[in-house]
């Protein structure tokens, strides 16, 4: 897995806080299904002092059937509005069957894939807050005989949260955002007993 941090302008490399370079590393240590495969994005640099982005597709069988991207912010002198000094932002997009869209329940289904994804792994978070949207579009014209399409958005943060041990894992965070995006994607669950293994694409250190 591949994580890329983003100092404030001007800052020296050594200037990097501790927290955030072990942050880094639990990002790095995370596992995710082997459909997933990450690979390094600019992280944004005006949000947060601090930040690492990550970027991921879901492939099966060939073909693209989800895509999204995890942030990574941290603001040593925290931030009211996180309640906290990290903050996770993810964006996860899916191909959906086109009879759903019209389904009420779509979006709070789509939500709960997320919360129900940080419990499995696991995860300790609070303060979340997002979005979730359907799109569909139709064809007409020279483009007619082309089928609708639909998707679906999930765009969410939250704060990661420590353990009553002090400790802050930022690993079962990336396996649930992962696991979000199999889920939209249609996979079905990995079998009990089943280990996923780490993502390996194209990682290299982080800051690099």
């Amino acid at each position: 897995m591949v994580v890329h941090s983003e100092p404030r302008s001007g800052a020296a490399p050594a200037e990097v806080p501790a927290s955030f370079r072990a942050a880094v590393a639990q990002l790095r240590g995370a596992a995710l299904r082997p459909e997933v495969s990450c690979e390094e994005m600019p992280a944004p640099q005006r949000i947060a002092p601090w930040s690492s982005a990550l970027s991921a597709d879901v492939t099966v069988a060939d073909e693209e059937v989800a895509t999204g991207r995890l942030i990574l912010l941290h603001d040593p002198d925290g931030n009211d509005a996180w309640n906290g000094t990290f903050r996770c932002v993810a964006y996860a997009r899916a191909d959906i069957d086109p009879e759903l869209v019209t389904d009420p329940m779509l979006g709070a289904v789509g939500w709960s894939w997320l919360v129900e994804a940080l419990s499995a792994h696991g995860a300790r978070w609070g303060a979340e807050s997002g979005t979730v949207t359907r799109v569909a579009s139709e064809s007409f014209g020279g483009m007619s005989h082309e089928e609708g399409t639909a998707q679906l958005e999930v765009r969410a943060s939250w704060t990661p949260a420590e353990d009553e041990d002090g400790h802050l894992d930022l690993a079962p965070h990336v396996e649930a955002w992962g696991e979000l995006l199999c889920t939209a994607a249609g996979l079905p669950p990995v079998p009990e007993g089943v280990t996923a293994m780490p993502s390996r694409r194209g990682q290299r250190g982080p800051g690099a």
